[in-house]
């Protein structure tokens, strides 16, 4: 048994990906009688704000879920203003500095650190070289700052994206081992550091094999989903204004929230012809009972970014729905390459609707297929517990 702390910036009750995936990993790592605990700030994501019953509060301990939590304070931005966005940034840093004397007194055996923010993870994996015997293992989860640059948030030339890159670089080499989540990622990483490196991709112990919905066939009316975040990173507002579900007699159901919400509610009223709906946020158990319901699900994103692989994709394959996927890469490469849907590439709404009819006239045996292949892929490739049995070899190995 080992004492086991994460570090982590996000984490339940907030969702998302990061959230969901080092909470999993948090409870399957106690569930295997490691003593587990988690460092992170008040709940502030998506919105910058700290959720109301965490607020004026500089530390807390809670438990979620057997999991002990400990919450340090955070000052959120939701200023544009490089002043105000900086404070932002340093603000979890220099509380992991002010709660220093938890991380002496524990004596962690391992310690395993979200990458992003890298001013997070910088701070955290400093902290750790005070810790006698201690490894650190760095999940990367996205290339940042190249990521930035790929979306446009950020000019290579600027002088923070070189204060970045140097963060980045820091990070990798002073890991003992590094997590990836995707080939993509390890291989750009190899490049840099010769380090021990491990798989480790964002499924969750509900990504259990799904018979229900087999059955399922839609009957030339196909009901395609979308369920996640609503930024314009996604581009799920551009697909509303391009795509006319109503032509193909389908139907296209939204769930989530962000910052482009209220322009895609207030479109879809206004535009009640291209049949399409929106529902809101729901939690994540309230989704897994809706998704097997649908036909299909849309997965975009709207830039190529190198590296990522949209844990959704995975979500939606163990739910049985077939993914209509709008990108390229390494997540282009496992829907196409087993046959669990259609890929057109960012921004080329001209081949969704190419996906999206082919969907409608797709005969009842060949939609079957896909949702088998669905089937067989989770069996093969989602198995949350293998993975953390494998983690867990690395970090006998690590420690030795």
């Amino acid at each position: 048994m080992y004492k086991i702390e994460l570090i982590t910036n996000y984490f339940p009750p907030e969702m998302g990906a990061a959230a969901s995936r080092m909470f999993a990993l948090a409870k399957g790592l106690k569930d295997l009688g490691h003593d587990a605990e988690v460092i992170a700030p008040m709940p502030n994501y998506p919105d910058k704000r700290v959720y109301k019953e965490y607020r004026n509060r500089f530390r807390i301990l809670e438990t979620i879920e057997e999991i002990k939590v400990r919450r340090y304070w955070i000052a959120p931005s939701l200023f544009l203003d490089t002043m105000f966005r900086f404070f932002g940034m340093l603000s979890f840093p220099a509380s992991l500095w002010a709660n220093l004397h938890h991380l002496l007194k524990k004596k962690p055996d391992v310690v395993i650190i979200q990458n992003t923010p890298l001013l997070v993870s910088f701070s955290a994996l400093v902290l750790s070289k005070l810790l006698p015997n201690c490894k650190v293992v760095l999940n990367v989860s996205d290339l940042w700052p190249s990521t930035a640059a790929e979306l446009g948030l950020m000019d290579k030339k600027e002088r923070k994206y070189k204060l970045m890159e140097w963060l980045e670089s820091y990070n990798y080499r002073s890991a003992d081992m590094i997590a990836g989540q995707s080939n993509e990622i390890i291989e750009y990483i190899r490049k840099k550091v010769d380090k021990p490196f491990f798989l480790y991709r964002n499924i969750l112990p509900e990504y259990e094999v799904r018979e229900t919905g087999l059955e399922k066939y839609h009957h030339g009316n196909p009901k395609i989903v979308y369920a996640g975040l609503l930024s314009s990173f996604q581009g799920v507002f551009e697909i509303c204004k391009h795509i006319n579900f109503r032509k193909f007699g389908a139907e296209f159901h939204i769930y989530g929230s962000g910052n482009e919400e209220e322009k895609i509610d207030r479109y879809i009223k206004e535009h009640p012809e291209t049949n399409i709906h929106f529902h809101g946020r729901l939690t994540r158990s309230e989704l897994h009972k809706k998704l097997p319901e649908y036909h299909a699900s849309i997965v975009p994103l709207k830039n190529r970014i190198y590296g990522a692989v949209p844990s959704k994709i995975f979500e939606l394959i163990s739910c049985n729905v077939p993914v209509l996927f709008c990108g390229s890469g390494e997540g282009a490469e496992i829907i196409g390459e087993n046959n669990l849907g259609f890929v057109s590439k960012p921004g080329d709404f001209k081949t969704l609707e190419t996906n999206i009819g082919r969907l409608k006239s797709l005969p009842e045996e060949e939609y079957k297929n896909l949702l088998l292949n669905c089937v067989n892929y989770t069996m093969s490739n989602l198995d949350f517990e293998k993975q953390l049995r494998k983690f867990e070899k690395k970090m006998d190995q690590l420690i030795g």
